[in-house]
């Protein structure tokens, strides 16, 4: 987290209209996956909501045809479904591919509570549940690799793969969490744009389209800063995120060298948790591989799936 000491007092700002996010977040996502598909030969995700028995509602995005074996997409802290728009375009046919907004993100539901990660991993699986899946290869980020593992402790036998992207055993390992959290904690209403330029800008090491990381940022902008912080206190309280008992569930981890948040050492740790893992080292990459070289994580994830058949 190389800039933490620089955001941490950058926690107020100037309103910024909703309806602008919204307008900036909507047209930068068609835009930005439009030109991340391949000839046109990928069609447009489709979008749908879920009222979960876990009582929040999750806005989601779909591609693939729903008979085929189901492939999650969870994205990271404050991101949304479009976290995934860089490399769905170039994600193999025959798996349907579900990327939800988690609790509290994009366009679904924000309640008062029920932002730890056993309970985001809750609502996955109801997801789950809701749409008719019973086994799904899951694929997280950062956070969302975290919600990924509490999945796998909490039904291992719905869990065909995991796939950890820039991901962690514990948030305590994380590069500057006290000074994160400092920054974090600061936060009100409403979130400076400013701070969170810096903190999805410091993400990464290989720049990425100035469209797609507008919308990020305007993605990012739409949390309250209840939100920020339950998730944070929420991956604080988490401790450990892997399963107990070192479980044989096939494991692909993809750490970039250069990410700035989650050190080699806790690649190492989740190599441990997960006996059965395949770490693969991006050289020259930061904390978002699937921002920053798409069409190599779509590749590695293509050889992960066909291993998994």
């Amino acid at each position: 987290m190389d800039n933490r000491h620089s955001i941490a007092g950058r926690a107020r700002g100037r309103p910024i209209s909703s309806l602008a996010l919204a307008c900036v977040a909507l047209a930068g996502a068609t835009e930005a996956f439009a030109a991340a598909r391949s000839g046109g030969a990928s069609p447009d995700p489709e979008f749908a909501r879920a009222t979960l028995s876990t009582g929040v509602e999750l806005h989601y995005a779909e591609l693939g045809d729903p008979e085929d074996p189901v492939v999650l997409l969870l994205h990271g802290y404050s991101d949304s479904w479009f976290s995934y728009s860089r490399i769905l375009p170039l994600l193999p046919d025959g798996r349907r591919y579900i990327a939800p907004d988690l609790r509290g993100h994009g366009k679904s539901g924000r309640p008062e509570g029920g932002y730890g990660m056993d309970s985001l991993a809750a609502d996955v699986l109801a997801l789950m549940d809701a749409l008719g899946i019973a086994r799904a290869t899951v694929v997280g980020h950062s956070m969302g690799s975290f919600v990924a593992q509490r999945v796998a402790r909490q039904a291992p036998g719905r869990v065909d793969g995991l796939v950890l992207i820039a991901s962690a055993a514990s948030v305590e390992g994380v590069v500057g969490v006290d000074d994160f959290a400092r920054a974090i904690g600061a936060l009100e209403d409403p979130v400076s744009p400013e701070f969170v330029r810096e903190f999805q800008a410091g993400t990464v090491f290989v720049p990425v389209p100035p469209e797609f990381m507008e919308t990020v940022v305007a993605e990012s902008l739409g949390l309250p800063a209840r939100v920020w912080q339950s998730l944070f206190e929420g991956m604080r309280a988490a401790g450990s995120f892997p399963p107990a008992g070192r479980p044989a569930t096939p494991t692909l981890l993809l750490w970039g060298d250069r990410d700035a948040m989650m050190p080699r050492a806790e690649q190492d740790a989740l190599l441990e948790a997960f006996p059965a893992a395949t770490l693969i080292v991006y050289e020259q990459t930061g904390h978002a591989p699937h921002w920053e070289r798409p069409e190599r994580v779509a590749d590695d994830l293509r050889a992960f799936l066909d291993a998994l058949e």
